[in-house]
């Protein structure tokens, strides 16, 4: 599988001390330059950098087309009454669409927008719940609810009751 990562989701799980677990679950992940561009991290630039070197991740070109549509998904989320979705994470979702690959995201508007546009609503995205969850179903993290706990301690990021319990871990 394929996906493609935005800063939001980058920036929490390179600070997990398993985020090369990942890479079990996809055999690329795409960066768009506008998401490179905005990691500032040198954690997350030292892992981004060694993923590079490995072929882990590649840098997904800005390209005229996908970039028309993403902006048109900007102005719109802010002209409506749904979460307004930045422009790299607009990016990715269009690539997830256009490409059939899996979004990495942690952004709220990212995920409302494929819940409110019909055209969007095939796009796969994880949080990284979902990735959790994943890698626990294929036995590469064996006690999830403990796996959970670690990854809030290292990443300082908490899942809410209502996903948790939708996952039936609460």
């Amino acid at each position: 599988m394929i996906a493609v990562a935005d800063t939001s989701f980058l920036i929490d799980w390179v600070r997990y001390s398993k985020r090369d677990l990942i890479f079990q679950l996809f055999n690329l992940i795409y960066l768009p330059d506008s998401v490179f561009n905005e990691v500032r991290s040198e954690r997350t630039l030292l892992w981004i950098a060694q993923g590079l070197e490995n072929n882990k991740l590649a840098i997904f070109p800005e390209l005229p087309q996908i970039r028309e549509e993403a902006l048109r998904l900007v102005y719109e989320t802010r002209r409506l009454p749904v979460r307004p979705v930045d422009y790299p994470e607009a990016y990715c979702v269009v690539v997830g669409k256009v490409e059939g690959y899996t979004v990495l995201t942690e952004n709220g508007g990212a995920v409302a927008l494929i819940n409110y546009y019909k055209e969007y609503r095939d796009v796969k995205i994880m949080r990284a719940l979902e990735v959790l969850i994943q890698l626990h179903n294929r036995g590469l993290i064996t006690d999830i609810r403990n796996e959970i706990e670690e990854y809030n301690k290292q990443t300082g990021h908490r899942f809410s009751s209502k996903d948790l319990s939708g996952y039936d871990l609460i």
